[in-house]
This record gives structure tokens, C-alpha cells and sequence, in this order.
């Protein structure tokens, strides 16, 4: 992931084309909650692959994501509070970049940690791994979760896996390597790693095994940001005295056709948010991830403009204490809103069981900022919203028929007697 200087068009970070998910087929459950191998074919490694992981060979994206202290500091408190779930035992840390979370789990007693990396990272991984006199406990496995062997059951599976929008991970590859539109000198795509993480879950994690973040939620809300609009339309108003509106079409297609990453607060959201997907890491399928869709319907608590919708997650770190097994349900628990009912976050967290056992990595705007920051759908025009006016839709997120490495945002959105749509392609 690289450094962003928020929204400025020749550095934003813009979320590309999506890879067709490279998930083995599923094995099914067994009695105890666990998984069966089933015959399973190895996805090949594509071009599109290497240039993936080719990307996180640059020190400056791992640089990035450790300095994100929110992210970091949080893994390491729940490696710490679930400590006893992981002294004596096996951990596979998916995707492990520089093998920080392999070493916390170290630290914390693990008998033995596979580090698995696909990228040249890995060499300088196992170096920091030798450095801290942990080679005898991390073993650093260069290759794809797909590939890679490991020859025993695991009782802990750790990864990072989160990425733009919950699901999808911006990452840069050199333009030679691309076939679509480029930044400078990358191009930009998408790539999900959870489902490496599933993987990881069907080839060899044990019955009443954890899975480390257990749980996700993608939420979205109606947000105003006069001052964004106004920075990047109402400037060309009057330039320098010049009237330069002509260019504002043009402007308003260039700042907002795609989605954009960038930084807000809780002063821009105009109502409660609403969970568009709940994901389960125990139970959740490569296919249930294809196509999201969910119904929406919001309570505007203000007067503002409202020029767009914004995305963020949380993720929670949940021990054997509340998930004893494998086998739980993929509907969301009770406490958590379902696809067709606005819920209140701070409701959600304080309605949550067990708090002290269910750790809360967040990037809601009106939590402390993380690299992720949030992702923002904007209209090429405001509507105006009155109090208590309700805004209702549907969204669906899926990956483009007509090329796999694109996704696709569709929104359907009303408001006011007016009904509106809008249509964003990550690429």
C-alpha cells in the first residue's frame, strides 16, 4: 500500500481492477466442525499474481502499515489477551510481509509459527526472524498459501488481510506489467487476501481453532463534504478572476467518477451507518464475496448537502470463549444489524457480549485514523437533504463480467420523490 497524500488527483489512491478470486475449492465439515480436504485443484500463478506480490516486496508499503499504530498496537493486544489460545500451539500467520505478527505470536508462546510470504519480502523476513532468536519457533515458508506445504494441523490462524473497503487491497505494479490505466509510473488493481486466509482455513486449521481477526463488518453511511466539492468544483468558478466553469463537467467526472480513499471525520456523516456485509472468517465462502448486495434505508439527522457515501470497517479479534468452534453460523449474531436494518455503530459495539474478549480494530471516521482511512462514492451533484428526511437505496459490489481484475459499484439511491443511480468501476 503506498503513502497518500489524501484526495489530490496525481497521488490518490484509486482502488483498481479486482483479480478473480484464487480460492481452492472447499473442502465440507466434518462432525467436530472442521474441514475435510477435498480434491483440490492449485490455481496457477498468473502474471497478475507476480505483479501482486512483486508490489509488497517494496519496503515502503510494509513501512506503512506498521507505522499505523491503531493496526499494529491492536494485533498485538489480541495476541496478548488471547494469549492462552496460543502458548504451546501451531500459528500460520497468512501473508506475513516482514513477520511482526509472527514474532508477537512468538513472543507470546507459540510452539511453532509458519510465516507464509509470497513475496521477496520473505528474505528479509527470515533475516528478522534469525535476528530475534526465533528461528527455532518461526519458520518463514517463501510461496503462496496455495503452494506452500505444511505438514501438521494449526490451532491459530493471524493475518492482515483487510484492505480498502474491507475487501479489496490497493497495491501498485509497474505499468509494463498492466494493461490498464496508470498513475505515474503504476498501475493500480485490486486484490482480495482473504481469500488466502480461507484457504489457509480449509487446508489446515483444526476443529475449535481460531481464526485471528474472527470477524468483519463493512459499513457505509450519507456523508456531506462541502469543503472537498468546493476544493475540487466550485474552484473553477473563478480563477485567478477568470471564469473557468466550462472545465467544471470535466472536473466533476475527473474527482468523482471513481471511488477515492481519503480521510473524513464523524462531523461529515449524516446518519447512523448500515452493515453492508458481515463476514464471518469462520464460515465465509470465496463465492459469498463475488456479488455483495444489501438494502439500505437512512434517517438524515441534519440539513446538509449530501454529496455521497462513504465505506469503513471494523474488525474483531474474538477467542475460543465465544467461538468454541468451526461451526458457526454466517448470519451475523444478534447484536449485530442484518443486511436490511440501519444500526447505530456505537449501538452495535455497546450491545456486544463479552466485550473484554472481542478486541475492536476500527477505521470509522470518528475513530483515530488509520492507513486505511475511508472510501468515498461522491455524486457529480449534491442533493439537499432536510432532518429526518429519509434516504433509501440498494448497493451491489461485484466483480465485472466482462473483466474479472474490475469491480463494480452499483448504487440505487432516493431521496426526496427523486430516485438516482450511480455506477463507480474500480480500475
Amino acid at each position: 500500500m503506498l503513502p497518500s497524500d489524501g484526495y489530490q488527483p496525481q497521488l490518490a489512491r484509486r482502488l483498481g481492477p479486482s483479480q478473480k478470486e484464487r480460492l481452492r475449492k472447499h473442502g465440507s465439515r466434518d462432525s467436530r466442525g472442521g474441514f475435510r480436504a477435498s480434491s483440490i485443484e492449485t490455481p496457477p500463478c498468473t502474471d497478475f499474481d507476480r505483479a501482486y506480490f512483486h508490489s509488497y516486496s517494496h519496503v515502503g508499503i510494509h513501512e506503512e502499515m506498521i507505522k499505523d499504530r491503531v493496526r499494529t498496537d491492536t494485533y498485538r493486544a489480541a495476541i496478548m489477551q488471547l494469549q492462552n489460545s496460543i502458548a504451546g500451539k501451531v500459528v500460520v500467520d497468512v501473508g506475513c510481509g516482514t513477520g511482526i505478527l509472527s514474532i508477537f505470536c512468538a513472543q507470546a508462546g507459540a510452539k511453532r509459527v509458519y510465516a507464509v510470504e509470497a513475496s521477496d519480502i520473505a528474505a528479509q523476513a527470515k533475516e528478522v526472524v534469525k535476528a530475534n532468536n526465533l528461528s527455532d519457533k518461526v519458520i518463514v515458508l517463501h510461496g503462496r498459501v496455495e503452494d506452500v506445504n505444511i505438514d501438521e494441523e494449526v490451532d491459530v490462524i493471524i493475518s492482515e488481510w483487510m484492505g480498502y473497503m474491507l475487501l479489496y487491497e490497493l497495491v501498485p505494479c509497474p505499468v509494463a506489467n498492466a494493461s490498464f490505466s496508470s498513475i505515474g509510473n503504476f498501475s493500480f488493481h485490486l486484490q482480495s487476501m482473504l481469500s488466502s486466509v480461507i484457504t489457509a482455513r480449509d487446508r489446515w486449521l483444526k476443529p475449535g481453532g481460531i481464526i485471528l481477526p474472527s470477524h468483519a463488518t463493512l459499513y457505509m453511511a450519507p456523508v456531506t463534504h462541502p469543503e472537498r466539492y468546493s476544493e475540487s468544483i466550485d474552484f473553477w468558478r473563478n480563477v485567478y478572476g477568470i471564469d473557468m466553469s466550462a472545465v467544471m463537467p470535466l472536473a466533476k467526472q475527473c474527482a468523482f467518477e471513481e471511488p477515492s480513499v481519503e480521510t473524513i471525520t464523524g462531523e461529515n456523516v449524516l446518519t447512523w451507518p448500515f452493515v453492508v456485509k458481515y463476514v464471518d472468517c469462520y464460515t465465509v465462502t470465496v463465492q459469498e464475496l463475488e456479488s455483495i448486495t444489501a438494502k439500505y434505508r437512512f434517517t438524515s439527522m441534519m440539513q446538509a448537502p449530501f454529496h455521497g457515501f462513504a465505506f469503513w470497517f471494523d474488525v474483531e479479534f474474538s477467542g475460543p470463549a465465544v467461538f468454541p468452534n468451526n461451526n458457526q453460523s454466517q448470519s451475523p449474531p444478534d447484536d449485530v444489524a442484518s443486511s436490511d436494518i440501519s444500526s447505530p455503530r456505537s449501538n452495535l459495539r455497546k450491545k456486544r457480549k463479552n466485550l473484554d474478549e472481542a478486541l475492536v480494530l476500527s477505521t470509522a471516521p470518528e475513530d483515530a485514523p488509520t492507513h486505511w482511512q475511508q472510501t468515498l462514492v461522491y455524486f457529480y451533484d449534491p442533493i439537499e437533504v432536510k432532518q429526518d428526511q429519509v434516504i433509501e437505496g440498494s448497493i451491489t459490489i461485484s466483480q465485472s463480467k466482462e473483466n474479472v481484475r474490475f469491480l463494480n459499484i452499483h448504487l440505487e439511491y432516493a431521496s426526496g420523490g427523486r430516485c438516482f443511480v450511480k455506477e463507480s468501476v474500480m480500475q
